[in-house]
This record gives C-alpha cells, sequence and structure tokens, in this order.
C-alpha cells in the first residue's frame, strides 16, 4: 500500500496544493514554520480521521476562510482507493472512501494503517499514563474495530458510574442495586479490554526489544513492562474492594484506565535518568515495533511518517534508523528536515533514492 496524490485545501497555512510521491522515500524540507508537518498531518488524517497534533478539527482550518478538504489516492492490491476529507466550521466532519460517506469514522480506522514519528512524541515519556495508554489503544484500534467500540463502551459506562458516586456524596442516597448494576458493565467490557492489551503487550515488548538492541548495537540496556491492576487480580474484586475509596474520592480509582506502561533504562525510569538522544531512540523503537506489529496484522506495509527526525540523534544513530527504514521490509516513507543537503547526503551515503519537495510559506515545489 502507498498514497500516491495528495491534494490540500485550506489546510493550516496551505491555500491550495497537489503532490504525488514515490513509493519509496519521500522528504519535505523547508525553514521551520514553513509548512513541512502540516503535509504529514493532512496523510495523518486521511488514514485516522484525524490530526496527529490537536483533537479539534476546526482549529486546522485555514484563517479567514470557511472549510477544509483532504483528498488522497492510495493504492493497494494494485487497485487505486481514493479517500476525501472535509471539514466546514459548525458542522460534522465528513470522511469518504470511493465517494461513499461512512456510516461511522470508526469503519475508517486500519483501512489504510498509519505509523508517525514526531518530536511530540516525548509526551509517550514526560507526561502521564494517559499518553502510554493512548499509544497502546491506537496500535490495536489499527488492527481491531470492535477494540476501538469496546473502549468507547467503557468510557461511558466509566463516566456514568463517576456521575453515579458524585451524586451519592452530593444527596447522600445511596442504591447499591445500580452500583452492581454499574460495576458489571464496567467489568464485562474492560476485562475485554485488558485481555487484548495483555496479548498485545506479549508480543509488542519483543518487537520493540529487538529495534533498540539494533539502534544502540546492545549498548544500553532498556526495559518495556505493561502495568495493570488486573495482572493480579480479578475486576470485580478490585471494585468491591475500593467502593468505600471511590465514593470519598467520588470517582473510580480501579480499572483499566489506570493501566500504564513503566520505561526504563538500566534498571532506572527513563524519564528522570535518560538523555534526549536516549529518549528519542526509545521513541523511535517504539514506533518501528508498532510499525512491524501493524505489518504483521494487516499482511501489507503501512505509511511511515518521520518528523524532525534527525534532531537530536547522533549521526550513528540516523545512519542506523535510516539503514532500517530503507529495507525491503518498510515500504512508503516520509521525512521532514529543514535541510534538503543533509537528507540527501544521509541516503546517499546508504545508496536510496529520495524524492525531494521544497517547502515554503504553505507553497510546495517538487
Amino acid at each position: 500500500m502507498y498514497l500516491q496524490q495528495l491534494s490540500i485545501l485550506n489546510f493550516k497555512n496551505y491555500t491550495e496544493a497537489e503532490l504525488t510521491f514515490s513509493e519509496g522515500v519521500n522528504a519535505f524540507t523547508g525553514n521551520n514554520g514553513a509548512g513541512k508537518t502540516n503535509l504529514l498531518d493532512a496523510i495523518h488524517y486521511l488514514s485516522l480521521c484525524k490530526s496527529y497534533f490537536n483533537a479539534i478539527d476546526s482549529q486546522q482550518i485555514k484563517q479567514g476562510t470557511d472549510f477544509f478538504m483532504i483528498n488522497g489516492i492510495f493504492e493497494r492490491n494494485e487497485m487505486p482507493e481514493m479517500v476525501a476529507c472535509s471539514v466546514k466550521r459548525t458542522q460534522k466532519k465528513i470522511f469518504k472512501r470511493n465517494k461513499k460517506d461512512y456510516p461511522r469514522l470508526a469503519d475508517h480506522i486500519g483501512l489504510f494503517p498509519l505509523v508517525m514519528v514526531s518530536p511530540y512524541d516525548v509526551s509517550i515519556i514526560m507526561e502521564g499514563s494517559e499518553e502510554r495508554r493512548k499509544f497502546v489503544d491506537n496500535v490495536i484500534s489499527q488492527t481491531d474495530n470492535q477494540y476501538l467500540d469496546e473502549l468507547i463502551v467503557y468510557n461511558k459506562v466509566l463516566a456514568n458510574r463517576n456521575a453515579f458516586l458524585k451524586t451519592i456524596a452530593d444527596t447522600g442516597r445511596f442504591d447499591p442495586s445500580l452500583l452492581e448494576i454499574l460495576d458489571e458493565q464496567l467489568v464485562a467490557s474492560g476485562v475485554r479490554i485488558f485481555e487484548k492489551r495483555k496479548a498485545f503487550m506479549e508480543s509488542f515488548t519483543g518487537i520493540f526489544n529487538q529495534y533498540y538492541r539494533f539502534l544502540t548495537e546492545d549498548a544500553e540496556q532498556v526495559a518495556l513492562v505493561y502495568e495493570s491492576q488486573l495482572l493480579n487480580n480479578s475486576f470485580a474484586s478490585l471494585l468491591l474492594k475500593t467502593t468505600e475509596k471511590d465514593r470519598i474520592l467520588e470517582r473510580t480509582t480501579a480499572g483499566i484506565h489506570r493501566d500504564d506502561l513503566q520505561f526504563s533504562i538500566h534498571n532506572m525510569p527513563l524519564k528522570k535518568f535518560g538523555s534526549q538522544g536516549q529518549q528519542k531512540s526509545f521513541l523511535i523503537a517504539l514506533k518501528l515495533a508498532q510499525y512491524n506489529y501493524l505489518q504483521q496484522q494487516k499482511g501489507f506495509k503501512p505509511l511511515l511518517l518521520l518528523d524532525d527526525i534527525f534532531d537530536k540523534l547522533d549521526e550513528h544513530r540516523i545512519t542506523k534508523l535510516m539503514q532500517l527504514v530503507s529495507q525491503h521490509e518498510f515500504g512508503q516513507v516520509f521525512i521532514t528536515d529543514a535541510s534538503a543537503n543533509r537528507v540527501t547526503q544521509i541516503l546517499d551515503r546508504i545508496s536510496v533514492g529520495v524524492k525531494l519537495f521544497k517547502v515554503n510559506q504553505g507553497e510546495v515545489a517538487g
């Protein structure tokens, strides 16, 4: 699978642009703020129905206009597939595949899988557990539509349970039978999500370790560990044990919404003891493992988007990375970098061709 063409209208800092891509490596180069990353985000929209950086669709519309449109032509199994996204202010987002509307956007997720590597990914390491759960959920959702539905159900029941706990605190009235019903619903959905996360991590961790060892040539000892309260307790028993605590705090303190990933280097927390280069290598290994996992599950190669990837990596790790992504196990690649010379020099060293696009203030040549 690869993206043949991309056209955008009134998207972020672009009035209009049309691009035709190589099946191999494509690079967007230009000064910071020119709009290189915005092109990657347009591609992300076509794959996952949303921006990688901002959840509010209307904020992607170019200033002074009322809508944006993104169109793409993918080739999969030697057949063209047209994907279109349009957003108008105050109106519902419209998504089409081969000119047919989707009943629900969730039906599109996973058809054109994609992996994005960006400087913003540092939030996976530095921010709270929600960012790490989002990472896991994003990978699984691209391979399992039912998982996405299950997350929606779980979050709805969780919100209802939390609202009920607040009502108890506000009114002093407690209906144990209603709490029991909410607990049963939460357990049913939560256990299914936990089992899928657990199975995913058992497969994913080994893939991640292979990529990190390759990037660093085994110079560093790292660990990726899945943490969940459900690993050692049944969800139903956890909810029973924490009922009084939940009533005091007016929120649900046990469940898969508390799951986390633990990242460490030399048995120390990566967040505190990893250098910027080590953290970036860890994130890149996470994303390459995501790519490998998606390819195994889907049976074809996802798109790989590398945003400002050469920053904070030494030359040796950059060369190792580009050797890896230019091999046959990877398909179409999109890169952004400020320097066209740096991109061509790196890829020339490993005998890989690249199609260059020069980006300047919302205009593209190439």
